[in-house]
């Protein structure tokens, strides 16, 4: 199930582990799609709503009173299930709510900064296989926190044109101000551009199929995005120190996300690999969704053999995975040896399906190896900073010398007319 990749005394891992190029990038089906949204509005998000989720949508919006009577009819388990995590949720994140930084101020010269929300928010949650409640809390709780006035959530409508009632249980919860029942590359330039029904966003968060993370790419710069959130991947070190169907359990938990993802285990012993590889064909036979996990496996899974452990966090670094999970004696002893992953669990006790709901950390987070530099979603993912700039006579005097001869190297003379035009108009003013 898993492809074994013997990787001892190899020096070259970008080539060994780059994954085959894939001729069925839909991009141009994106480009299609945006550009559709984008002349023809909710008449293109229902023309793809009805080919790719294979119903007709009217209402595109889901009413509140339907959201409302969502949680009033819930299970009370799982609104108390849903509370917790989103109290955890919320508290991990408010930690994110730092103070601006004191002012920095030299000769006469000030410089602040102001820390302020965007106006309006996109939230995308993925339907279709399973509902995320989950993500709704981990989407709008950070912009909640950050002072986000409008949230607008997407989620894939099933066949029946309905949403999830777990998922309008959370957008209850959270106070989501609305709904729509729209999926895909069209829910992201609904989003990003606005149609007759939805007014357009400042920021879009939350993960998706490649369709979402392509169209994600394509809108960029036009809104702001938090990362390359798409198919799920997993990585996870493993020495032999904790059990192998813990390793096989948490493979197969990445792998019920669906195709496209990446479930890779590392280990310096073939023992290990073998462990585990025999604890997933044994886990596998009881698992509802078989077949699917059995093709994300075939498609994505590896068995990594390697010369030790710091070869194993080479590998890591390489791949730069959106889970990360090291199963070992001392995961402390290798944690500062990884420099890529969006987020890191350490030993038995923490399998990344932790993250996924109640630890507090949020699971929205980079794949496709952007990990290399991009982050977890996070309250400042809302927000920017304004910096104000405020200055002496003096204070600019004293600096005006050194702009004008920066500004002259330019060419840009205009720039050190700006305040050489001050001083004069200054001594001007002064005369008797």
């Amino acid at each position: 199930m898993l492809s074994r990749l013997d990787l001892r005394g190899c020096t070259d891992l970008g080539g060994a582990l780059a994954r085959p190029e894939n001729d069925d990038v839909p991009i141009d089906t994106v480009r299609g799609i945006i550009g559709a949204v984008r002349a023809r509005g909710d008449s293109a998000v229902r023309e793809f709503t009805e080919r790719f989720d294979g119903c007709r949508i009217h209402e595109l919006r889901v009413p509140t009173s339907e959201v409302r009577a969502a949680l009033e009819a819930a299970d009370p388990e799982l609104v108390a299930a849903l509370k917790l995590a989103a109290d955890r949720i919320r508290a991990y994140h408010e930690q994110q709510l730092t103070p601006a930084p004191a002012s920095f101020e030299r000769d006469g010269i000030t410089v602040r900064e102001l820390t302020l929300p965007v106006a309006r928010a996109g939230l995308y949650v993925p339907g279709g296989r399973a509902a995320y409640p989950s993500t709704v809390l981990m989407t709008a709780i950070p912009a909640h926190l950050a002072g986000v006035s409008e949230l607008a959530l997407c989620v894939p409508p099933d066949d029946e044109g309905r949403i999830a009632a777990a998922t309008l249980v959370a957008a209850a919860l959270v106070d989501v101000d609305e709904v729509y029942r729209i999926g895909g590359a069209q829910a992201i330039a609904a989003l990003a551009y606005g149609t007759e029904t939805v007014r357009p966003v400042d920021v879009v968060v939350g993960p998706g199929n490649v369709y979402v993370a392509l169209a994600k790419r394509e809108v960029a710069g036009t809104v702001g995005l938090d990362s390359f959130a798409g198919p799920s991947e997993i990585v996870i070190v493993a020495d032999g120190s904790i059990p192998a169907a813990f390793a096989a359990a948490d493979l197969l938990a990445q792998a019920e996300h669906g195709p496209g993802g990446v479930a890779v285990l590392v280990a310096w012993n073939d023992d290990v690999i073998a462990d585990t590889i025999a604890a997933l064909d044994e886990q596998l036979a009881t698992v509802p969704r078989r077949a699917e996990i059995e093709r994300a496996l075939r498609d994505g899974g590896r068995a990594v053999l390697v010369d030790d452990a710091v070869a194993a966090i080479d590998v890591v670094n390489e791949i730069a995975p959106e889970h990360l999970e090291l199963l070992t004696a001392d995961p402390d002893a290798l944690l500062p040896l990884v420099r890529h992953a969006g987020a890191v669990f350490c030993g038995p006790w923490a399998p990344a399906a932790l993250g996924d709901y109640v630890a507090g950390a949020n699971h929205v987070l980079p794949t496709a190896r952007t990990a290399r530099f991009a982050s977890a979603l996070r309250v400042d993912t809302f927000r920017k900073h304004l910096h104000v700039v405020d200055a002496t006579e003096a204070g600019l005097a004293r600096v005006a010398p050194a702009l004008a001869v920066i500004a002259t190297a330019e060419g840009l003379d205009a720039h050190a007319q700006s305040v050489t035009r001050r001083a004069l108009s200054v001594h001007q003013d002064a005369r008797p």
